[in-house]
């Protein structure tokens, strides 16, 4: 599909394609980090019978708050109980983790991204002391962005409260930021691409980094 043609919306069908070649690609180029796993849905099937689902990432370990320097999420299995303790003790932050998942909004027609905070005791964390563990730029960035702010609502899929990127204004930016990409603008929409494109921009407000590689990768086969 021409960029100029498209509207920046993907339909339910491509977001599953584009869900599990990320998903896969992810593994391929980043052997070491925690996958992204396609979790389906156990809800009734939709009009078109087709499997819903979303992509997860769990687990990811933040050791503290630190607005001093932009940080990206650490990776990790679970830490040992009794180091976790020794450094709270000595250096002050508390361990915590974050859970990710991509959803497709039927709404919108885009991916949206759904996060949670929780104390290694499982415990939720409040807002601001989420806020604390965002990247230093993205205070700045959903205070001037008019198309990026974050909201709780029920998760779709769990019927519990989650954060997540509101997906206003997605579709405007991802057509632009194809429209900017000469190897992108050049060769047309390919879905595979779109994820990889999107979680590029939107990772950044909250850690969440495309590693190299894998977007070099994307580009050249475009």
């Amino acid at each position: 599909m021409e960029v100029l043609s498209w509207d920046g919306t993907l339909s339910s069908r491509d977001f599953q394609v584009a869900a599990r070649a990320f998903a896969e690609n992810w593994k391929q180029f980043n052997p070491a980090l925690p996958p992204w796993t396609w979790a389906p849905c156990l809800k009734q099937p939709s009009r078109l019978s087709q499997e819903q689902g979303y992509l997860s990432l769990e687990k990811i370990c933040l050791l503290g708050s630190n607005k001093e320097h932009d940080r990206e999420a650490v990776y990790e299995e679970e830490p040992e109980p009794v180091d976790n303790a020794t450094l709270v003790e000595s250096a002050g932050p508390q361990v915590c983790y974050y859970d990710f998942h991509i959803v497709y909004s039927d709404s919108y027609r885009v991916p949206v991204l759904y996060f949670r905070g929780y104390y290694i005791d499982g415990q939720p964390m409040a807002w601001d002391e989420i806020e604390k563990d965002l990247p230093a730029c993205s205070s700045k960035v959903l205070l001037e962005s008019k198309w990026t702010f974050i909201t709780q609502e029920e998760h779709p899929h769990l019927n519990r409260p989650w954060y997540k990127l509101h997906p206003c204004g997605t579709s405007e930016w991802m057509k632009l930021l194809f429209l900017g990409d000469e190897s992108l603008a050049k060769n047309g929409v390919a879905v595979e691409q779109y994820l990889v494109s999107w979680l590029s921009v939107v990772g950044q407000v909250v850690g969440l980094r495309i590693p190299f590689d894998m977007l070099n990768h994307h580009k050249s086969c475009n």
